[in-house]
């Protein structure tokens, strides 16, 4: 798959098959999210594949902010993806002050990358994905067991699509561009 088709074809899937998602699969889409750039190339992403019920379950039902199409995305996938980051790492230096005014901005903005890096290797693989930012991210790290010093950035629904949704409109160029 051309990388422009890639772009263009991804969308957020929010409805799967039972089909399961191998693991072989799941680990050659994190190898390509690794190369998501990052701060000084830290590498801060960190990714929990929830599969089992039990926990899905538990986050979709106390940890959406009582949001329910999250609850049912979560509760319909295959594979919950926990999207954490090491915090203290991403926008410091080494002596832990921050290296611009944007402070711990930096780790959200490379957790976002590699998300947005993980969800377009999904799409190449034939998966879907759908980006979910409604949540209670202290409770998660909990349900997940996400380790001390990573902080959850975001869940991801992973499975195979049960639909193809039509695109919706983009904002014309002229809108999204300014020249100076």
């Amino acid at each position: 798959m051309q990388t422009k088709d890639c772009i263009i074809g991804r969308r957020s899937i929010r409805k799967f098959t039972s089909q399961k998602v191998e693991k072989e699969t799941l680990e050659g889409i994190i190898g390509l999210a690794a190369y998501a750039p990052s701060w000084k190339n830290t590498q801060v992403t960190r990714y929990y594949a929830i599969t089992d019920q039990a926990i899905k379950d538990e986050i979709a039902e106390n940890c959406t902010l009582g949001y329910d199409g999250n609850t049912r995305i979560i509760k319909g996938a295959p594979v919950l993806m926990v999207i954490a980051y090491k915090q203290g790492i991403s926008g410091y230096e080494r002596s832990g002050e921050p290296t611009t005014n944007k402070g711990d901005h930096w780790e959200v903005f490379d957790a976002g990358i590699a998300t947005q890096t993980f969800c377009l290797a999904a799409h190449d693989a034939g998966l879907g994905t759908v980006i979910m930012g409604i949540i209670d991210d202290e409770k998660i790290a909990a349900a997940a067991g996400v380790e001390e010093g990573q902080r959850v950035a975001a869940l991801v629904a992973l499975g195979y699509p049960d639909g193809e949704p039509n695109a919706p409109k983009r904002k014309d160029v002229d809108v999204l561009l300014n020249w100076r």
